[in-house]
């Protein structure tokens, strides 16, 4: 398993510390620049160590690139531990904390030796940091609940952050000499949007050799347990990763009591009972003996009910719907035929028109629109309209020189306080694909940010909704919405909501997709991307649509180009 998310973890929280130790901002950006970098390598950073070509990638000069060498071959960084002697994790941490920037937290940190969330807290009751500039009564109940999301954030971890590890180690288990197939189960193969912890299901013959071979894959933290038939370890992330070896006539139970949900797996064993039987995580049982337990399939078909997918499996209706024979034919990764909501270089992505055209072909994909942001986003570098026209001529060449492939001129365009757009309707009329968002002006009150919204929606030349709740998964609270009103906003006037698959985000999430898709409201499934790396987020979006009960008809990216073309061009003005 590479060594990339540890060193680009390392680097960022380097950062963090020298951000509140006020040192050189050069060298806090040199540091966050090779930490996204080395996050998106396409390599093991160990492959490109061994070459001595660390200096190659971009932002990693000689001291980085001595930094990682180190690591590689030590697992250890001595600059890194001594910053942590002067500034420890626990301080890092709080920058997660919304509205506590580094400048914050430097003050505090030197003038009340606040160094971790427990004494942030005893100092929020006390008089001392009313001193502070910007530390008024409503600072601090936002601090007050940020500190409460930053707990929470420390016991569940984002779907992307833990699914890529354990891809990878479900991969090293299928490496183990005697073992086949090796599966996600628990809340990753559900596809939930947090998660807490990594289980791995395979095959032996003989299970303490192989769970003894999982606890020596590479140097974890801790090992928790190992023996018998459960291998159990804190990786260097810091998740615990769980191994049950099973036989395989046992295979499908097991896969189907470790994959959950708990009230999935509870309505279940209420169905056995009714038919006579017991189900366990070994087999289904008619009195001793086992009449399924080989396949998941087997045994719901035992039960008289279809196969229910993995991510539907969260009693939220899908047993009755399968009783029923009305489960949904879900949207699959397959059937996404292009990305509607990506950025380059002309705003705040990382890669060009052309780059971006080309990744998007890689993925077979039939169309890509380029919608970089609009002027009010100056920190995003938001395109002003003399800005956007010189786009939209590269962008024209650049879909001129491309046969398989449709480049579609889009904005992310902001939606302001007043409801009214960044760009005036003469402008978004003529753009292919106008995906509207909010940016700022977050602690809105519920009303307001509807009605603001919903007169987006209203817009003639607005698709789609993009991020609808603006959240940030473990890092920022939904802003205040009537979600049920723009739902129905959006049903009344034919526009699409967003599910966004940047992992951080998954907004809408799956409750409310499917909200949106019972009340017939069309989706796209975007990445949000900002790197030719981060289109690969299409298959969290899907997993969250999928949670949501979202059919490949619902999904408007799911269209051939001709159908989709013809939908963005109807209702227009």
């Amino acid at each position: 398993m590479s060594k990339n998310r540890e060193i680009a973890e390392i680097f960022e929280n380097m950062a963090d510390m020298l951000s509140i130790a006020d040192e050189n901002p050069f060298k806090i950006r040199a540091y966050k620049k090779a930490a996204v970098n080395i996050l998106e390598l396409r390599e093991a950073i160990e492959d490109a160590s061994a070459r001595g070509e660390l200096t190659q990638i971009p932002g990693v000069g000689k001291d980085l690139a001595d930094k990682i060498r180190e690591y590689v071959e030590t697992g250890r960084m001595k600059e890194y531990e001594r910053l942590q002697e002067n500034i420890p994790l626990d301080t890092v941490d709080l920058l997660r904390i919304p509205g506590l920037g580094p400048k914050t937290l430097s003050l505090l940190f030197k003038g009340l030796g606040i160094r971790n969330a427990a004494d942030l807290e005893k100092a929020l009751d006390g008089p001392e940091i009313l001193e502070f500039k910007g530390m008024g009564p409503k600072k601090i109940e936002d601090i007050r609940r940020g500190i409460a999301l930053l707990r929470k954030s420390k016991e569940r971890s984002r779907l992307g952050v833990v699914l890529p590890i354990g891809e990878s180690l479900v991969e090293a288990v299928s490496r183990i000499p005697r073992t086949e197939g090796a599966i996600l189960a628990g809340s990753l193969r559900r596809m939930r949007e947090t998660v807490k912890d990594i289980d791995v299901l395979t095959i032996s013959d003989n299970p303490p050799e192989v769970v003894e071979a999982f606890t020596s894959l590479r140097p974890e933290k801790d090992v928790l347990a190992s023996g018998g038939t459960k291998g159990s370890v804190i990786l260097q992330e810091g998740i615990q990763a769980d191994l049950r070896v099973v036989g395989p006539e046992s295979y499908g139970a097991a896969l189907l009591y470790f994959t959950g949900s708990k009230a999935h797996n509870v309505r279940l064993r209420g169905l056995a009972q009714k038919k006579g039987l017991k189900i366990n995580e070994y087999g289904v049982f008619r009195g001793d003996a086992m009449i399924a337990g080989e396949t998941e399939r087997g045994i719901y078909e035992t039960l008289g009910l279809p196969f229910i997918p993995p991510e539907l499996r969260e009693d939220r209706g899908e047993i009755e719907a399968a009783m029923e024979g009305r489960l949904p034919d879900l949207i699959d990764l397959a059937d996404i035929r292009g990305d509607l909501h990506t950025h380059t270089t002309w705003s705040d992505g990382k890669a060009t028109i052309a780059q971006m055209a080309d990744a998007a072909e890689g993925l077979g994909y039939e169309y890509i629109a380029i919608t970089d942001h609009s002027p009010s986003q100056t920190i995003a570098k938001g395109l002003p309209i003399e800005r956007l026209l010189e786009k939209k001529k590269e962008l024209a060449e650049e879909a001129g020189k491309r046969k398989r492939i449709k480049v579609l001129m889009g904005t992310e365009v902001d939606i302001k306080m007043d409801g009214t757009l960044d760009y005036p309707d003469e402008i978004l009329k003529g753009l292919d694909v106008v995906v509207a968002s909010v940016h700022s002006g977050f602690k809105m009150d519920r009303d307001a940010m509807t009605n603001r919204i919903i007169s987006a929606i209203r817009n003639p030349y607005v698709h789609a909704i993009g991020h609808p709740t603006g959240r940030l998964i473990n890092e920022r609270e939904p802003y205040d919405v009537d979600i049920d009103l723009v739902i129905g906003a959006a049903a009344e006037y034919g526009k699409a909501l967003e599910v966004n698959g940047s992992y951080p985000r998954l907004d809408l999430n799956d409750l409310h997709v499917r909200k949106a898709v019972d009340a017939g409201v069309k989706i796209i499934i975007s990445t949000d991307a900002h790197s030719t790396a981060q289109l690969l987020f299409m298959r969290y979006g899907v997993g969250t649509a999928r949670r949501g009960w979202v059919e490949k008809k619902d999904v408007l990216n799911a269209l051939p180009f001709g159908e989709l073309y013809e939908w963005l061009k109807s209702g227009r003005g």
